[in-house]
């Protein structure tokens, strides 16, 4: 079912997008809460004069994406994550925690525009996300999860072998 988003809905779409959703989904919650409005022609009709009408504020929302794309290709983030055997992560790296890891380098993207693959990472390595923060504005991002410190599993006790207490035998 082909709708038109009123508001930014998270891993959906940005306010006047068109997207496709489920119709169960968008009969039971997007529509009722009024998030989004039916793809009819009228409304899309709508959608085109509204986006007409915000053409100077568009351009303004497209130069600062652009802005924030030019920082992020010149920002390197690496997240620091605890490792267990192999590559794999004690729990995961999400959305969150990469926007937490750009704050910290001085670029501000909130959650909601990070798009990650999967959208957990769960293992140590060179990874991709797409950063959206206009329609027309996309940048696939890299960056590093590397391990803290190595987890080193604990060495084996040593047991000493105990003689067994030789009996006296009894002498006559």
């Amino acid at each position: 079912m082909e709708i038109i988003l009123k508001k930014d809905v998270e891993n959906l779409g940005l306010e006047f997008d068109t997207v496709n959703v489920k119709p169960g989904y968008a009969r039971n919650f997007l529509l009722p809460q009024g998030i989004a409005l039916l793809a009819t022609p009228k409304n899309k009709a709508a959608l085109e004069a509204t986006l007409e009408a915000r053409k100077e504020e568009e351009a303004k929302l497209i130069a600062t994406a652009n802005a924030v794309v030019d920082q992020l290709k010149k920002t390197n983030v690496t997240i620091p994550a605890k490792v267990g055997s192999g590559d794999k992560l004690f729990g995961s790296i999400n959305n969150s925690d990469l926007s937490a890891a750009l704050a910290k380098a001085g670029v501000e993207v909130e959650k909601k525009y990070i798009k990650i693959p999967g959208n957990t990472i769960k293992r140590t390595g060179k990874v991709t996300a797409i950063i959206r923060l206009h329609r027309n504005v996309e940048y696939n991002f890299e960056f590093d999860v590397v391990s803290d410190a190595p987890v080193v599993a604990p060495a084996p006790k040593k047991v000493e072998a105990t003689k067994p207490a030789e009996t006296e035998s009894e002498e006559a």
